[in-house]
Protein backbone atom coordinates (compact mmCIF):
# COMPACT_ATOMS: atom_id res chain seq x y z
CA UNK A 1 0.00 0.00 0.00
CA UNK A 2 1.55 3.59 -0.96
CA UNK A 3 0.22 5.21 2.74
CA UNK A 4 1.19 3.45 5.13
CA UNK A 5 -0.22 6.31 8.13
CA UNK A 6 -3.40 7.01 8.78
CA UNK A 7 -3.71 10.44 10.94
CA UNK A 8 -7.41 10.72 11.22
CA UNK A 9 -8.51 7.96 14.04
CA UNK A 10 -11.57 7.97 16.34
CA UNK A 11 -12.07 5.14 19.22
CA UNK A 12 -14.59 5.05 21.96
CA UNK A 13 -13.01 8.70 23.61
CA UNK A 14 -15.10 9.86 20.90
CA UNK A 15 -18.66 10.50 21.55
CA UNK A 16 -19.48 9.30 18.35
CA UNK A 17 -17.20 6.22 18.46
CA UNK A 18 -17.12 2.61 20.54
CA UNK A 19 -14.30 0.95 18.98
CA UNK A 20 -12.09 0.22 21.94
CA UNK A 21 -8.20 2.06 20.47
CA UNK A 22 -6.99 -1.62 20.74
CA UNK A 23 -9.67 -2.49 18.19
CA UNK A 24 -8.26 0.38 15.95
CA UNK A 25 -4.58 0.04 16.63
CA UNK A 26 -4.56 -4.03 15.65
CA UNK A 27 -6.66 -3.55 12.21
CA UNK A 28 -4.37 -0.51 11.43
CA UNK A 29 -1.75 -3.40 11.85
CA UNK A 30 -3.23 -5.99 10.36
CA UNK A 31 -3.47 -3.62 7.17
CA UNK A 32 0.17 -3.33 7.17
CA UNK A 33 0.02 0.61 8.36
CA UNK A 34 3.40 1.91 10.62
CA UNK A 35 1.76 4.94 11.56
CA UNK A 36 -1.03 6.17 12.85
CA UNK A 37 -2.72 8.87 15.02
CA UNK A 38 -5.56 9.21 17.02
CA UNK A 39 -7.34 12.18 16.91
CA UNK A 40 -10.33 12.17 19.36
CA UNK A 41 -13.17 15.11 19.04
CA UNK A 42 -12.48 18.15 21.14
CA UNK A 43 -15.50 20.25 20.49
CA UNK A 44 -16.32 22.52 23.31
CA UNK A 45 -19.87 24.63 23.56
CA UNK A 46 -21.69 22.64 20.91
CA UNK A 47 -25.14 24.11 19.97
CA UNK A 48 -27.39 22.04 22.17
CA UNK A 49 -30.06 20.32 19.78
CA UNK A 50 -32.70 17.77 20.09
CA UNK A 51 -30.24 15.01 19.77
CA UNK A 52 -27.55 16.58 21.96
CA UNK A 53 -29.02 18.60 24.44
CA UNK A 54 -25.77 18.48 26.47
CA UNK A 55 -23.37 21.07 25.28
CA UNK A 56 -20.25 19.51 26.75
CA UNK A 57 -21.49 15.98 24.80
CA UNK A 58 -18.10 16.32 21.97
CA UNK A 59 -15.47 17.50 24.86
CA UNK A 60 -12.98 14.48 25.25
CA UNK A 61 -11.62 13.36 28.48
CA UNK A 62 -8.73 13.69 27.68
CA UNK A 63 -6.73 12.57 30.50
CA UNK A 64 -8.50 9.33 30.17
CA UNK A 65 -7.71 9.07 26.32
CA UNK A 66 -3.98 9.96 27.00
CA UNK A 67 -3.83 7.36 29.77
CA UNK A 68 -5.27 4.54 27.44
CA UNK A 69 -3.14 6.20 24.31
CA UNK A 70 0.26 5.19 25.94
CA UNK A 71 -0.86 1.90 27.44
CA UNK A 72 -1.57 1.20 23.93
CA UNK A 73 2.06 2.83 22.83
CA UNK A 74 3.44 0.97 24.62
CA UNK A 75 1.78 -2.58 23.91
CA UNK A 76 2.54 -2.08 20.63
CA UNK A 77 5.79 -0.14 19.88
CA UNK A 78 7.37 -2.42 18.42
CA UNK A 79 4.86 -2.96 15.69
CA UNK A 80 3.18 0.25 14.79
CA UNK A 81 4.00 3.97 16.27
CA UNK A 82 0.67 5.61 17.62
CA UNK A 83 1.03 9.33 17.97
CA UNK A 84 -1.28 11.64 20.27
CA UNK A 85 -3.60 14.05 18.38
CA UNK A 86 -6.93 15.77 18.56
CA UNK A 87 -9.20 17.05 16.27
CA UNK A 88 -10.78 20.47 17.75
CA UNK A 89 -13.75 21.70 16.42
CA UNK A 90 -13.00 25.53 15.52
CA UNK A 91 -15.46 28.40 16.47
CA UNK A 92 -14.37 31.89 16.22
CA UNK A 93 -16.03 32.27 19.96
CA UNK A 94 -13.84 29.40 21.43
CA UNK A 95 -10.67 30.59 20.17
CA UNK A 96 -8.91 31.09 23.64
CA UNK A 97 -9.95 28.86 24.88
CA UNK A 98 -8.81 26.11 21.95
CA UNK A 99 -5.40 27.76 22.04
CA UNK A 100 -5.46 27.58 25.90
CA UNK A 101 -6.19 23.60 25.77
CA UNK A 102 -4.14 22.84 22.62
CA UNK A 103 -1.10 24.28 24.80
CA UNK A 104 -1.78 22.24 27.71
CA UNK A 105 -1.16 18.73 26.65
CA UNK A 106 1.95 17.69 24.26
CA UNK A 107 0.12 16.36 21.31
CA UNK A 108 2.39 15.19 18.51
CA UNK A 109 -0.90 16.51 15.84
CA UNK A 110 -3.76 18.40 15.73
CA UNK A 111 -6.62 19.17 13.19
CA UNK A 112 -8.35 21.98 13.26
CA UNK A 113 -12.31 21.61 11.81
CA UNK A 114 -15.22 23.32 11.04
CA UNK A 115 -18.70 21.26 12.33
CA UNK A 116 -20.53 24.25 13.27
CA UNK A 117 -21.40 26.95 11.03
CA UNK A 118 -24.68 29.33 11.82
CA UNK A 119 -24.73 27.37 15.28
CA UNK A 120 -25.44 24.12 13.65
CA UNK A 121 -23.80 21.22 12.74
CA UNK A 122 -24.54 20.62 8.44
CA UNK A 123 -25.06 16.74 9.93
CA UNK A 124 -28.55 17.76 10.76
CA UNK A 125 -31.13 18.36 8.08
CA UNK A 126 -32.17 21.35 9.79
CA UNK A 127 -28.87 23.00 8.71
CA UNK A 128 -30.50 23.33 5.36
CA UNK A 129 -33.80 24.03 6.12
CA UNK A 130 -35.02 27.57 5.04
CA UNK A 131 -32.44 27.67 2.28
CA UNK A 132 -30.81 27.11 -0.47
CA UNK A 133 -27.97 24.28 -0.92
CA UNK A 134 -25.68 26.48 -2.19
CA UNK A 135 -26.39 29.13 0.68
CA UNK A 136 -25.86 26.43 3.37
CA UNK A 137 -22.37 25.57 1.66
CA UNK A 138 -21.44 29.11 1.25
CA UNK A 139 -22.02 29.71 4.74
CA UNK A 140 -20.26 26.59 5.88
CA UNK A 141 -17.40 27.58 4.14
CA UNK A 142 -17.58 31.26 4.84
CA UNK A 143 -17.20 30.04 8.55
CA UNK A 144 -14.30 28.07 7.75
CA UNK A 145 -11.85 31.19 6.74
CA UNK A 146 -13.37 33.03 9.81
CA UNK A 147 -12.50 29.79 11.63
CA UNK A 148 -8.83 30.24 10.38
CA UNK A 149 -8.58 33.95 10.83
CA UNK A 150 -9.36 33.21 14.29
CA UNK A 151 -6.84 30.35 15.43
CA UNK A 152 -3.60 29.38 14.22
CA UNK A 153 -2.64 26.37 16.68
CA UNK A 154 -3.28 23.56 14.38
CA UNK A 155 -1.10 21.83 11.96
CA UNK A 156 -3.72 20.94 9.02
CA UNK A 157 -7.43 21.74 8.81
CA UNK A 158 -9.62 18.60 8.17
CA UNK A 159 -12.26 18.10 5.52
CA UNK A 160 -12.80 21.29 4.06
CA UNK A 161 -15.38 20.43 2.34
CA UNK A 162 -17.56 18.52 5.08
CA UNK A 163 -20.76 20.25 4.52
CA UNK A 164 -21.12 18.14 1.15
CA UNK A 165 -21.42 14.89 2.78
CA UNK A 166 -24.92 16.01 4.11
CA UNK A 167 -25.80 18.51 1.27
CA UNK A 168 -29.52 17.34 0.25
CA UNK A 169 -27.67 16.50 -3.29
CA UNK A 170 -24.42 15.99 -1.94
CA UNK A 171 -21.63 16.70 -4.67
CA UNK A 172 -24.00 16.18 -7.39
CA UNK A 173 -24.10 20.35 -7.82
CA UNK A 174 -21.11 20.95 -6.37
CA UNK A 175 -17.48 21.74 -7.38
CA UNK A 176 -14.14 24.14 -6.24
CA UNK A 177 -15.40 26.56 -9.48
CA UNK A 178 -19.06 27.49 -7.72
CA UNK A 179 -17.15 27.98 -4.42
CA UNK A 180 -13.43 29.64 -5.85
CA UNK A 181 -13.95 32.79 -4.08
CA UNK A 182 -14.31 31.19 -0.69
CA UNK A 183 -11.83 28.36 -1.27
CA UNK A 184 -9.45 30.28 -2.61
CA UNK A 185 -9.27 32.75 0.61
CA UNK A 186 -8.98 29.37 3.09
CA UNK A 187 -6.27 28.10 1.31
CA UNK A 188 -4.48 31.36 0.75
CA UNK A 189 -5.00 31.82 4.99
CA UNK A 190 -3.46 28.31 5.36
CA UNK A 191 -0.55 29.09 3.29
CA UNK A 192 0.14 32.29 5.31
CA UNK A 193 0.34 30.55 8.42
CA UNK A 194 1.90 27.39 7.12
CA UNK A 195 -0.85 25.06 7.85
CA UNK A 196 -1.36 21.82 5.53
CA UNK A 197 -4.79 20.00 4.90
CA UNK A 198 -5.93 16.66 5.15
CA UNK A 199 -7.26 14.28 2.13
CA UNK A 200 -10.04 12.66 4.18
CA UNK A 201 -11.43 9.62 2.51
CA UNK A 202 -14.72 9.39 5.00
CA UNK A 203 -16.04 11.36 2.11
CA UNK A 204 -15.90 8.58 -0.06
CA UNK A 205 -17.37 6.13 2.60
CA UNK A 206 -20.72 8.54 2.85
CA UNK A 207 -21.26 7.60 -1.30
CA UNK A 208 -19.32 11.09 -2.58
CA UNK A 209 -17.46 10.65 -5.73
CA UNK A 210 -14.45 12.38 -4.12
CA UNK A 211 -12.66 11.94 -0.61
CA UNK A 212 -12.84 15.50 1.03
CA UNK A 213 -11.61 18.30 -0.24
CA UNK A 214 -12.46 17.09 -4.12
CA UNK A 215 -9.69 16.88 -6.24
CA UNK A 216 -9.77 20.51 -7.99
CA UNK A 217 -9.53 22.27 -4.08
CA UNK A 218 -6.35 19.68 -3.57
CA UNK A 219 -4.86 20.53 -6.75
CA UNK A 220 -5.57 24.65 -6.42
CA UNK A 221 -3.90 23.70 -2.85
CA UNK A 222 -1.14 22.20 -4.58
CA UNK A 223 -0.66 24.82 -7.50
CA UNK A 224 -0.28 27.60 -4.39
CA UNK A 225 2.65 26.13 -3.36
CA UNK A 226 0.71 23.46 -0.57
CA UNK A 227 2.71 20.82 0.31
CA UNK A 228 1.87 19.98 3.96
CA UNK A 229 -0.80 16.99 3.11
CA UNK A 230 -2.10 14.36 5.94
CA UNK A 231 -4.07 11.20 4.98
CA UNK A 232 -6.93 10.47 6.82
CA UNK A 233 -9.82 7.61 6.76
CA UNK A 234 -11.86 9.45 9.54
CA UNK A 235 -12.85 5.86 11.02
CA UNK A 236 -14.48 5.40 13.95
CA UNK A 237 -14.97 1.75 13.48
CA UNK A 238 -12.01 -1.08 12.80
CA UNK A 239 -13.02 -1.78 9.93
CA UNK A 240 -12.72 1.57 8.19
CA UNK A 241 -9.29 2.15 9.40
CA UNK A 242 -7.22 3.16 5.92
CA UNK A 243 -10.14 2.74 3.76
CA UNK A 244 -10.16 3.93 0.40
CA UNK A 245 -6.45 5.11 0.86
CA UNK A 246 -5.20 3.19 -2.57
CA UNK A 247 -7.68 5.76 -4.45
CA UNK A 248 -6.17 8.49 -2.19
CA UNK A 249 -2.74 7.69 -3.19
CA UNK A 250 -3.81 8.52 -7.08
CA UNK A 251 -5.78 11.02 -6.29
CA UNK A 252 -2.42 12.97 -4.22
CA UNK A 253 -0.35 11.55 -7.26
CA UNK A 254 -2.69 13.03 -10.14
CA UNK A 255 -2.71 16.75 -8.36
CA UNK A 256 1.11 16.96 -8.59
CA UNK A 257 1.62 15.45 -4.71
CA UNK A 258 4.81 13.39 -4.32
CA UNK A 259 4.70 13.22 -0.71
CA UNK A 260 2.24 12.92 2.01
CA UNK A 261 2.52 13.98 5.33
CA UNK A 262 2.85 12.62 9.14
CA UNK A 263 3.47 14.51 12.15
CA UNK A 264 5.79 13.68 15.91
CA UNK A 265 5.99 16.72 18.22
CA UNK A 266 4.21 18.70 16.58
CA UNK A 267 6.82 18.53 13.85
CA UNK A 268 5.58 17.25 10.06
CA UNK A 269 7.65 14.57 7.76
CA UNK A 270 7.19 13.68 4.27
CA UNK A 271 6.94 10.56 3.35
CA UNK A 272 6.87 9.34 -0.70
CA UNK A 273 3.78 8.13 -2.30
Amino acid sequence: MPITADFHLHTAHSADSQAPMESMIESAIAKGLTHMCITEHMDPDFPPSQDIPNADFWVVNTDAYLYDLICCREKYASQISISFGIELGLQPSIAKKLAAYAKSYDFDFIIGSTHVADDMDPYHCSFFEGRTEEEGYRSYFQTTVDNIKSFSNFDVYGHLDYVVRYGPNMDRDYSYEKYKDLFDQMLMLLLEKEKGIEINTGGLRKGLREANPCMDVLKRYRQLGGEIITVGSDAHKPEQVAEHFHRAADMLLECGFQYYTIYQNRTPEFLRL
